[in-house]
This record gives C-alpha cells, sequence and structure tokens, in this order.
C-alpha cells in the first residue's frame, strides 16, 4: 500500500478541501495565541510557522500520517545501521561523524574507530597549517588553500565557510573550485604562489570529471611553476576513498583522508570533506559544529512528532507540496554570511527527494520534492519578491536570519531584521482594495484626482496568504550553524520516509554524465557525430567551426 491510499492521507485530502480556503488574516484574526502555539525552539534556534497556511488540526492529522508511514520504524531503522540506502546496499550513517563516542551504530558494526580515527589526523593536520608549521616545498608555510571538488565535496564546506568567515583564521586565505569553466580556476590561479599554495582534492573515487580535470590543471600549474615531480607531496592532499589513484597523481598515502561508502556526498560536510573549513574555522570550532549536529540528532531520535523539529518542518512541507499544491519552496536568508545556503538546500533536498518512483521502483503517485530555490533576502526584495506578492502563484517561503550580527555596525541588523519580518508579514497578511482606498483618501484630492487614485487600487492590492516559517538564530556560531544543517537533513529524510522513497541515491546524476563521456570526442573526431542525435550533432559542428 502506497501512502496515499492510506486513511491518513485520505483523512488530510478531505481536510484540505474544505480548509484550503481559509485566509492566514481569518486564522490569526480567530486566534490571538497563534504566534506562540505555531512555533518551536530548540538551543539557539527558533522556529516560527504561524504563517504556515495550517493550524493545531492540521498538524494532528500530518502527525497522523507520519504515524502510518511508520516514521519511527525508519528512524530506528537508520541511526541503527541497516541498509536504508535499498538502490546501493549501503547504511546511511552521516551522523556517526559528528558523535565524539562509540561503539556506533551498534558493537557488531562500530564505525566510530575509524571516525574519531580521521578527526584526529584532520586536527592535526588543520592545527600544523593553521600555526605556520605546515610548509612548501620550498620552506615557504601554505598561506592558500584551495578545495578542488564538486557536489557534495563543495557546497558543503564552501556554504559553512562563508556562513563562519567572521571566525575564520585571519591570514589563511579558503579558495573553493568547482566549475569545468576555466574561467573559475585561472584567474584564481594568476593570483596564487605556487611556493605557498596547498590544494585539496575531495572526491570519493577521484574520476569524477570536474574536479580531475581541475585537479589535473592545478598540478601542471603548480609543476610549471616549481619544476620538480617531488613538490606535488608538499602542495596536494586529497579526500578519498580510492588511495591508489592518489598515489598515480602523487599524493601519498598518508596524505589522504578517507570517506566511505555509507557517507553520501551531500551529507558528507562533517567528514573530512569538510577538511578546508576545519583548517579555516580551527578543530575547535569544527567540534563545537559537530556537537550542535549531534543535540539535533539527539532531539530528532528522542522528541515527540509534535515537538520535533525536523518532524514538524518536513510534515509542514508535505502539506504544502501535496495538499495546498505548491510546487516550489524559497530559501531566502537575511544574512550575507549565508549566501551560499539556498544552493546548499537545493542540493541537500532536490537530489536526495527528486524521485519519481518509490523504493520498490513503482511510479509515484503523489509529488515529491518541490523546486528549491532561493536568495539573500533583502536582495531578492529588489528582484523577485514582486512575483511573489503579486505574482498569483503559491511559494512557500522559508525566511532565516541570525539576531546578532556576525559583523556588527551601528543600525545595520535592525533594518536587517525589520526587513526580514516584513516580507513574511506581508506576504501573509497583504492589502486589501478597502485598505488601499483607505491610505489614498487621506491625502486631500480633486475629484479627477480621486478618480485617477480609484483606478490604481487594483494594482496596489496584495492578496497576501502566502504561507512562510522564519527561523531565527540567535548568532552564526559553529553551534548553531551544526544544529540547522542536521535539521534540514533530517527534514528530507523525514519527508522520503513518509514518501516511501530512497533520500540517499543519485541515479538522476548518472545519465548526464555518461552522455557527456559518449559526446567528449566528438569535439576532435565528426566520425563520432554519427551516434548521437542530430540536435547534438548540429550543435558539435557550430563548436568545430569556433573552437
Amino acid at each position: 500500500m502506497t501512502i496515499t491510499s492510506s486513511p491518513a492521507w485520505g483523512a488530510l485530502s478531505a481536510y484540505c478541501r474544505s480548509f484550503a480556503p481559509t485566509h492566514l488574516r481569518e486564522l490569526f484574526a480567530g486566534d490571538a495565541q497563534r504566534a506562540q502555539s505555531l512555533s518551536l525552539s530548540f538551543d539557539d534556534i527558533h522556529y516560527d510557522y504561524s504563517k504556515q497556511r495550517l493550524t493545531a488540526d492540521t498538524l494532528d492529522l500530518l502527525v497522523a500520517l507520519a504515524r502510518e508511514a511508520r516514521l519511527s520504524e525508519s528512524i530506528e531503522r537508520m541511526f541503527t545501521g541497516e541498509r536504508i540506502n535499498v538502490s546501493e546496499g549501503r547504511s546511511v550513517l552521516h551522523v556517526a561523524l559528528r558523535r565524539f563516542d562509540g561503539p556506533f551504530p551498534r558493537s557488531d558494526f562500530d564505525v566510530m574507530p575509524e571516525v574519531l580515527e580521521t578527526r584526529r589526523r584532520m586536527a592535526e593536520f588543520a592545527e600544523r597549517l593553521r600555526s605556520g608549521a605546515c610548509l612548501g616545498y620550498t620552506g615557504l608555510p601554505i598561506r592558500d588553500v584551495v578545495n578542488i571538488g564538486i557536489g557534495g565535496s563543495d557546497l558543503g564546506p564552501k556554504m559553512m565557510c562563508s556562513a563562519l568567515r567572521a571566525i575564520s583564521h585571519p591570514t589563511l586565505a579558503i579558495h573553493f573550485v568547482s566549475n569545468l569553466d576555466a574561467a573559475q580556476l585561472a584567474p584564481l590561479l594568476q593570483t596564487l604562489d605556487p611556493r605557498t599554495t596547498l590544494f585539496v582534492v575531495v572526491s570519493k573515487t577521484l574520476s569524477t570529471q570536474e574536479t580531475a580535470v581541475n585537479a589535473k590543471t592545478a598540478r601542471d600549474w603548480l609543476l610549471a611553476n616549481l619544476r620538480d615531480e617531488a613538490a606535488i607531496a608538499s602542495h596536494f592532499v586529497a579526500v578519498s576513498a580510492n588511495v591508489e589513484r592518489a598515489a598515480l597523481f602523487g599524493i601519498a598515502a598518508d596524505a589522504v583522508f578517507p570517506i566511505w561508502d555509507w557517507v553520501g556526498g551531500r551529507y558528507s560536510l562533517w567528514s573530512a570533506v569538510g577538511l578546508s573549513l576545519m583548517i579555516a574555522i580551527g578543530p575547535q570550532a569544527f567540534d563545537e559544529m559537530l556537537r550542535g549536529a549531534e543535540r539535533m540528532d539527539e532531539h530528532f531520535q528522542s522528541a515527540p512528532f509534535e515537538r520535533n523539529l525536523p518532524v514538524i518542518m518536513a510534515l509542514i512541507g508535505i502539506w504544502n507540496t501535496n495538499f495546498l499544491g505548491a510546487t516550489t519552496n524559497a530559501v531566502l536568508p537575511y544574512n550575507e554570511s549565508l549566501k551560499y545556503l539556498p544552493s546548499y538546500l537545493q542540493q541537500l533536498e532536490m537530489e536526495s527527494n527528486g524521485k519519481s518512483v518509490n523504493m520498490r521502483g513503482e511510479a509515484m503517485d503523489c509529488a515529491t520534492c518541490p523546486i528549491v530555490w532561493g536568495e539573500l533576502g533583502n536582495n531578492g526584495q529588489h528582484a523577485f519578491f514582486q512575483l511573489l506578492h503579486q505574482g498569483g502563484r503559491l511559494v512557500p517561503c522559508d525566511f532565516l536570519a541570525a539576531v546578532r550580527s556576525d559583523y556588527p555596525l551601528p543600525e545595520h541588523q535592525e533594518a536587517l531584521l525589520s526587513n526580514c519580518f516584513a516580507q513574511s508579514a506581508a506576504l501573509a497578511f497583504g492589502r486589501t482594495a478597502s485598505e488601499v482606498r483607505a491610505s489614498l483618501e487621506k491625502a486631500p484630492a480633486s475629484a479627477q484626482e480621486q478618480a485617477e487614485l480609484a483606478a490604481i487600487v487594483p494594482q496596489r492590492v496584495f492578496a497576501g496568504n502566502q504561507p512562510s516559517s522564519t527561523l531565527l538564530l540567535a548568532r552564526l556560531d559553529p553551534a548553531t550553524l551544526g544544529s540547522l544543517i542536521a535539521l534540514y537533513e533530517h527534514k528530507v529524510f523525514v519527508q522520503g520516509a513518509i514518501w516511501g522513497i530512497n533520500s540517499f541515491d543519485q541515479w538522476g546524476v548518472e545519465l548526464g554524465k555518461a552522455v557527456a563521456q559518449r559526446i567528449l570526442p566528438a569535439f576532435k573526431d565528426s566520425q563520432v557525430d554519427k551516434s548521437l542525435d542530430v540536435s547534438t550533432q548540429a550543435l558539435l559542428a557550430f563548436c568545430r567551426r569556433h573552437l
């Protein structure tokens, strides 16, 4: 039986038919305690979902859906190390990466010794770099670290490095390269000194095309400047499961930090994939981030669904997507340091739950992951917020803001937060035609002017009733951010468990890679064209004329 044929799903569908027309203005007018009853706090995170189009009754029905989907059993299976990634036959144990003791997940399958040993090696290496004791081939200390990876090997560390830049090492610069377009790597290399640059190559197999090409270019650049193969060992380390390929590249085995098959790329921030982040913020702050995530893990495992932050967030997403009919979800951080969070969550959510078949290989009979998108909130106000307010589309929003600025300047933070709160309120409550008329009639005007003003009333009406949640963080510190990212990870897991899909594979990524490998030789050999579709053949012909 699929979840859509369950009694709980049927009850939600029937309820939605009568509830959907209800406006947020009515919900707030009828419940003076709404903001208090529809919010949750965890450590230094406050989650206000009172502006979502739901009530306590809605949540009761959604919790019943979670129970009918046997969510508790799914959570238990993940935390005990069962192979819940069924299409790849793997356990899903990224939660082990933020633990500090063992055995875990159980005594006969304990991954903690290798996790803790790798973390110790990372900390030792990071401290040497941060202290200036890690020297390049010519004896100069390392001053620039370049992380070469893509997807989870880039987005997580880059996002968190930006979020915690206020506490980063004052003289070590951390850079991130992911794009095959030389416009990213080439200008960066022009600013670097090969004698003081370290490259961290992050790839489970070391065969990912983007990472392999960028790493080779970096290697060639280094050798062109230092003119000795022996220099590679002083300027490259790897995060990989492929020690043999690293050795062929010139990276010694003791400079390879492991990554395991029970860690998916988009869940790997907490592992050696986060080495560049640890170098930036230091091992102690990295541990604080892990502890924040670990506390969220404990909350997720133990809190009743009604007060469980990841569960409530996930259920609200299901309500918006499957019952109210939303197809997108906007992520709107109001902190410059969180500028990469929307990109990070795009991979986390859409690569995990962008699936059209369930774990049994059957076609889904309901929508799964919405399209996740977003931008810094203040910038978005002067760009796409016009559509959110008056475009007529249902677009649920996540507003995020830190109460304390990581770069305090007089008057900035209050103005920033005022904008964040104002936008969520305006989206929820809108402005009626009578309210517009009342504001226009305050100023004296002639009869002709009054007629002109009346004609523009429709342009100034805001329908409102756009659902949103606000996540307030006390500050952007490692522990709070660790909790926040773990919160989103568990939200994704809960939704996948309820929909009945595998949130931990990504076969949709593979097809494009395979086709690209077929196309690549055609740039030099036109005979390859014959096996390709006519559109691709025409595109290649144009390229060959202009390359």
